[in-house]
């Protein structure tokens, strides 16, 4: 595992999804308890970073999300021979619009980087919607307002690049322009999204990583953005 250095770094970038937001498990745990899904919302907690890890080990594209559904499914409990029809569903529920779900602690963390003027910005694959979606779900907002500030929130969908294709992250850097990149971290939840594509762009990638899904990994992982409050603070 790679080692995060206190004083090193100056900003933070993040994506959205499985950082701030999750499918919503709300809406989703009542729609796989019939196939005998748990309506334990932190056992879908659960279901979705051993989902996110499935699908990079399987390398999948961003566009596919077979294993995640069949990881997930099968992670909250679902009878191994409802997967199949389980997975359906849930493929054809997580719209775009279902990663609403505020992962609280995250966003304590934001607002405590924040009140030690840590300069942050988000980059996510999304659809159009995610700017409008954290700032709805009271996680932070682009510029100033009652909520956490972001120099810039960049939607894929928006800009027309999606990670891992590293120049997505460009749209975001000029707004971090005082910092050189290797003192920039990205943080994500996905190996083959996130920290590919930020390593590419010469960002220092973090991982998500609650459950340890990862282990022995050459990337630095943590369990909540939390635990990075304490390189920023003198």
């Amino acid at each position: 595992m790679s080692e995060l250095t206190a004083g090193s770094y100056d900003a933070i970038i993040f994506d959205a999804g499985g950082v701030f937001v999750l499918p919503d498990p709300t809406v989703i745990a009542p729609l796989l308890a019939p196939f005998g899904g748990s309506l334990d919302l932190e056992q879908h907690r659960r279901g979705h970073y051993a989902a996110m890890a499935a699908k990079s080990r399987a390398d999948d594209a961003e566009s596919n999300w077979q294993t995640y559904n069949e990881t997930y499914v099968e992670t909250v409990g679902v009878d191994p021979t409802m997967t199949a029809i389980a997975a359906r569903l849930l493929e054809r529920t997580r719209s775009a619009d279902l990663w609403r779900y505020p992962i609280a602690e995250n966003v304590d963390a934001i607002g405590v980087l924040e009140r030690h003027g840590v300069p942050m910005s988000v980059v996510s694959n999304a659809a159009g919607q995610i700017e409008w979606v954290l700032e709805w779900a009271g996680v932070c907002q682009r510029g100033e307002g009652p909520l956490v500030s972001m120099r810039i929130i960049i939607d894929s969908e928006v800009v027309g690049v999606a990670k891992p294709d590293p120049q997505i992250f460009e749209f975001a850097l000029v707004e971090h322009s005082e910092s050189p990149r290797e003192r920039i971290l990205y943080v994500g939840d996905s190996v083959s999204m996130d920290v590919n594509g930020s390593r590419a762009a010469g960002l220092v990638p973090v991982l998500i990583d609650p459950f340890d899904d990862h282990e022995g990994a050459d990337f630095a992982r943590v369990r909540s953005v939390g635990d990075l409050v304490e390189l920023f603070v003198n």
